[in-house]
């Protein structure tokens, strides 16, 4: 490591003298400082701000231009300056204490196919959204920013939001061969840029709402408090089915029952809205645990929509 040398050059102002040292201190910037406080990021300034006389410190480059109060004449006192510098230098301390910008993990973002063939999924490695949220169309999202513009692309259907992904419904005028690609680059270039995923206003319509679905598709049943057995459904619901759906681009909510007729009816959304194999699902899978989980109390399960 080289050694740091200071020399003393005058300037034309009889109260400001450079101290140029042989090697860059600084990067492009430069730096002033009036007093103490204002040097905080640099901690030599600060140290030279102890000496009373000193009253602004400039550092730029190689060199560190002081002014002084008139209190004492530079011949009196540089030399001493110029060796506290060229000793500080040496002892490898910091001239400016550079702010650490934080480095932003890069966005990623890779597609999945799910079994509704209109539907295709799209997930990012960090959280977009706590929460579900779908929308049918661009008035839906008039309060979810990155939702309003998929919408702009003229083959979106419906967006759906939920946990680190975004299931997208295409209209049946393109192939995801050749739209999956852009739509990607678009929302990893939206997501790195910034740009809010939902405003707070659908967020505090979530919690109206309940877990995030559009208020066009929450019967006034779900606001009543639910019974025992409705409860029991739910946990069912979210414990088992709603992971499974959930890998697939979509989100299964209980919606009601009906006790009559031991009727189970759900929502099915994102990828499982309108998917041929829904009706699979449901008899299979959801409509044959409830049953297995709650012998007796369950006939069937219905789709409302889907």
């Amino acid at each position: 490591m080289s050694q740091f040398n200071i020399e003393i050059s005058q300037t034309s102002n009889p109260n400001i003298v450079k101290f140029v040292a042989n090697s860059f201190l600084t990067r492009a910037s430069s730096y002033e400082f009036n007093n103490i406080d204002e040097a905080k990021s640099s901690p030599l300034a600060q140290q030279l701000f102890y000496l009373p006389f000193v009253k602004t410190v400039y550092i730029s480059q190689n060199f560190i231009a002081i002014e002084k109060y008139n209190i004492v004449a530079w011949d009196d006192v540089q030399q001493e300056v110029a060796t506290s510098i060229s000793q500080y230098l040496n002892e490898g301390k910091e001239v400016i204490t550079e702010p650490k910008t934080p480095t932003k993990a890069p966005v990623t973002i890779y597609v999945e196919s799910t079994p509704n063939p209109s539907v295709m999924k799209f997930v990012a490695n960090k959280s977009l959204a706590s929460g579900v949220f779908e929308f049918k169309n661009i008035d839906d999202a008039s309060h979810a920013p990155l939702a309003q513009a998929l919408f702009n692309f003229p083959f979106v259907k419906e967006v759906f939001i939920s946990a680190n992904y975004i299931s997208i419904m295409k209209y049946n005028v393109t192939d995801w061969q050749e739209i999956s690609m852009q739509l990607r680059d678009f929302i990893r270039n939206y997501i790195e840029t910034g740009k809010p995923i939902l405003n707070d206003e659908v967020l505090n319509a979530t919690n109206a709402t309940a877990s995030g679905a559009s208020a066009n598709n929450i019967s006034e049943e779900n606001l009543r408090e639910y019974t025992s057995l409705e409860k029991e459904i739910v946990s069912i619901l979210d414990e088992y089915i709603k992971p499974a759906v959930a890998r697939d681009g979509g989100n299964i909510q209980f919606d009601s029952f009906n006790n009559a007729t031991k009727t189970v009816r759900v929502i099915l959304q994102g990828a499982c809205s309108g998917c041929p194999s829904s009706t699979i699902t449901l008899k299979n899978g959801i409509e044959t645990m409830l049953k297995e989980m709650l012998p007796g109390q369950i006939d069937q399960v219905v789709a409302i929509n889907g």
